[in-house]
């Protein structure tokens, strides 16, 4: 069904070569479905690429489906594959309602079309968007345009799907729906899955885990069983927890014994107790703040009589489900949007009145926001898109500390469009923090991001606000951020469990 041998991805640029796999070998059976697991940056993106035909190799070999990787082309894919992007939004056109979208790929088929809109019908609805089939995506959360998207990818039932992450904007519910939906499609036809997940919800769909680092495969595992270890021409990547726990030896000895292999530490250190915590300030002043708020699209109400404030000092954390209003009230403390009742302040300034002109200014000065989409310029690299920003706004430096914040110390000269989405998303976090602004709203930041990324990114946002005193309010559903919050809001009106403060 997958067979990868070798395989080599390079991208070349300005600044040097950039290996994305390095030898990564790879194998699924027909009917199984596997989930690919790594951090930001290991190459699952550049995998699944590779396998669509998207992106050559430059070196090694493979085939999907007994069709070699270099012969796979538009049709092949069309009739083959269905490819669920991490950018769902590549996939909607704004002039197509959900239900034209997702029976789009049946109908190119040659299917007819009242059977096609029936079958997309029946999929919307199973992902809880029945009511929404003749709405265009411009009027959708983030999170149902992505619950579109997987619907559209998997309507032709293709013999082979390809997704990565398909879940990583939605709620744990939604998220569940969409991973039992894609398992149920993928058994009931005999087709085959590779699905690239940070989320746990993949695991439970899963016949079996690859784990990816550095470009290569370096462990395999059954659901709920602990990971073996790839031998790949000798070399054995131990995991970083191991290294750690052992004072993260530079050498070590290596000795069968009794059929075993034991490793010895040489140089090893104790290990360092890290203080993962960041102390609270007291909250501050109210930065922004919304009164009586209601916000409406048509007859649908999504915010229904809002109040609350915004304090300097504080990480406030939004939850809710897909289509809750996250990201709508983010736009209305950023001006972006105007709400249908009520007001909305900012740095003590009522925005109702105001121009577009005068919005535009006072948001320069005292607002930073991280959307879903990083909105990079692609052949700009990480450290020049920040600096742009910062002219932008005529701030002063910063640009190099921001990104060794977020850990992309080593990946400066990198164009954008050579960096993972997680790397990405991270620039983007970077590009805000940079600039000291007075609020920072940041929407779904971890969803791209692995754990160990979601929960440094989450301790970041925190020492924003309690050592910067920055008011930061951060549209989320990942239960690692959330726990670093120090308020939480919750816009389904239900009790959210404690959150250190």
């Amino acid at each position: 069904m997958i067979e990868v041998r070798d395989a080599f991805r390079i991208y070349e640029s300005a600044a040097g070569g950039t290996v994305a796999l390095q030898g990564l070998k790879l194998t699924v059976e027909r009917g199984e479905i596997v989930v690919v697991l790594g951090p930001s940056g290991s190459g699952k993106t550049t995998l699944l690429r590779v396998l669509a035909g998207l992106e050559r190799l430059s070196a090694g070999g493979g085939s999907v489906l007994g069709t070699p990787l270099r012969d796979i082309d538009d049709a092949f894919r069309a009739r083959n594959l269905g490819l669920l992007d991490q950018h769902y939004a590549r996939s909607l056109s704004a002039d197509l309602t959900c239900r034209q979208t997702v029976g789009l790929q049946l109908g190119l088929l040659g299917h007819d079309p009242h059977q096609a809109g029936r079958a997309a019908e029946d999929l919307l609805g199973q992902v809880a968007l029945a009511d929404r089939a003749d709405d265009r995506p411009g009027s959708l959360s983030g999170g149902e345009q992505q619950r579109v998207a997987v619907c559209a990818a998997v309507a032709h039932r293709p013999g082979l799907l390809l997704a990565d992450e398909p879940a990583g904007e939605l709620d744990s519910e939604n998220a569940a729906t969409v991973y039992r939906l894609l398992g149920e499609l993928v058994r009931g036809s005999g087709a085959t899955a590779l699905i690239v997940s940070h989320d746990a919800h993949a695991a439970s769909i899963a016949d079996r885990l690859v784990y990816v680092r550095d470009g290569r495969v370096v462990a395999q595992a059954r659901p709920g069983q602990d990971p073996a270890f790839a031998v790949t021409h000798g070399w054995v990547r131990l995991p970083d927890a191991a290294l750690a726990q052992t004072g993260r030896p530079s050498l070590v000895t290596i000795e069968a014994a009794g059929g075993r292999l034991v490793l010895q530490p040489m140089d090893s250190t104790p290990a360092a107790a890290v203080d993962g915590d960041v102390m609270a300030a007291a909250a501050g002043p109210v930065v922004a703040a919304v009164e009586a708020v209601e916000k409406r699209y048509g007859t649908r109400i999504v915010l229904d009589g809002l109040s609350r404030g915004f304090r300097a000092g504080a990480l406030t954390a939004v939850v809710g489900r897909s289509g809750s209003g996250k990201t709508t009230l983010l736009h209305l403390l950023a001006g972006l949007e105007r709400p249908s009742a009520g007001d909305v302040t900012l740095a003590g300034d009522s925005l109702g009145g105001l121009t577009r002109a005068k919005l535009a200014g006072l948001r320069r000065r005292h607002v930073a926001l991280v959307t879903q989409e990083p909105g990079l310029v692609p052949y700009l690299n990480a450290l020049e898109n920040v600096e742009l920003a910062l002219h932008l706004r005529g701030a002063d430096g910063g640009a190099r500390e921001a990104l060794v914040q977020v850990g992309l110390e080593h990946h400066l000269d990198l164009p954008a469009a050579r960096l993972s989405a997680g790397e990405r998303q991270r620039v983007a976090i970077a590009r805000a923090l940079a600039a000291r602004t007075r609020l920072l709203l940041v929407d779904e930041p971890t969803a791209r991001l692995d754990e160990e990324n979601a929960r440094s990114t989450g301790a970041l946002l925190a020492r924003a606000a309690h050592e910067h005193g920055v008011a930061v309010v951060c549209a989320t559903h990942d239960s690692v951020l959330i726990e670093q919050a120090d308020e939480t809001i919750n816009l389904d009106g239900e009790p959210v469990p404690s959150t250190p403060s």
